[in-house]
């Protein structure tokens, strides 16, 4: 089943507190402390968080028959980018997709402390959210981590690539994490350089898998 729509069956904005919820925000007053001991004026600044503040995005491809590298992603729902059509936006957007396309991807958990960490966390996200078992050792970063939204989150995203010995099973279940967000989630294969030109027109319009798939490329090119 592939979900379709979406419903808001309550609001809890009104009342709601910043420290509880998925996400927690924290409503601050800062000011810049500078070289010579000046500061400036007080301003206010809103610091977004997620359980585990930071995140693992798994880039997995494999070779096909015919030699082309082929990479794998997973569809999934995301309420957030849906309910854009509701939002009086300077740009209005009332095509704005319920399921995208996305690097697999996860947040760190408290058993992802220490070395191999972020490798680990990779498997566990290839095995959930595409259905392929990866051993750890496979793993390598990606080049750097990055800030995806440093203006208004603390999050920031670690690279981790991966290949596959063969093409994901269409037809094997998704584990998931239970979660009823992860329901009616599908994998996608794609030709790398397809599906970078799908980030590049904005049916792919999620920038960490534009940026993984790019490094990807990047590493590939090298190793030729």
């Amino acid at each position: 089943m592939r979900p379709v729509s979406l419903e808001v069956l309550e609001d809890r904005t009104p009342g709601g507190r910043a420290d509880e919820g998925f996400l927690t925000v924290r409503r601050l007053q800062v000011r810049h402390v500078y070289d010579d001991g000046s500061t400036s004026p007080a301003y206010p600044c809103d610091v977004v968080s997620r359980p585990g503040t930071d995140a693992v995005a798994a880039v997995l491809w494999f070779r096909a028959a015919d030699g082309s590298v082929q990479v794998v992603l997973k569809e999934g729902v995301r309420p957030p980018v849906w309910l854009r059509r509701e939002k009086a936006l300077v740009h209005p957007d009332p095509q704005a997709p319920l399921m995208m396309a996305e690097l697999v991807a996860g947040l760190l958990e408290a058993g992802d402390a220490g070395p191999g960490g972020a490798a680990r966390r990779a498997a566990a996200e290839a095995h959930e959210e595409a259905g392929v078992k990866v051993p750890t050792s496979a793993f390598a970063a990606l080049g750097g981590a990055s800030f995806p939204s440093p203006g208004a989150a603390d999050e920031r995203v670690e690279f981790q690539v991966a290949e596959l010995a063969a093409a994901p099973d269409p037809a094997a279940p998704l584990p998931g994490d239970g979660s009823a967000m992860e329901e009616g989630g599908a994998v996608l294969v794609l030709e790398l350089d397809q599906a970078i030109a799908r980030c590049r027109d904005g049916r792919i319009p999620d920038m960490k898998t534009e940026i993984g798939l790019l490094r990807l490329r990047d590493r590939l090119a090298e190793g030729a």
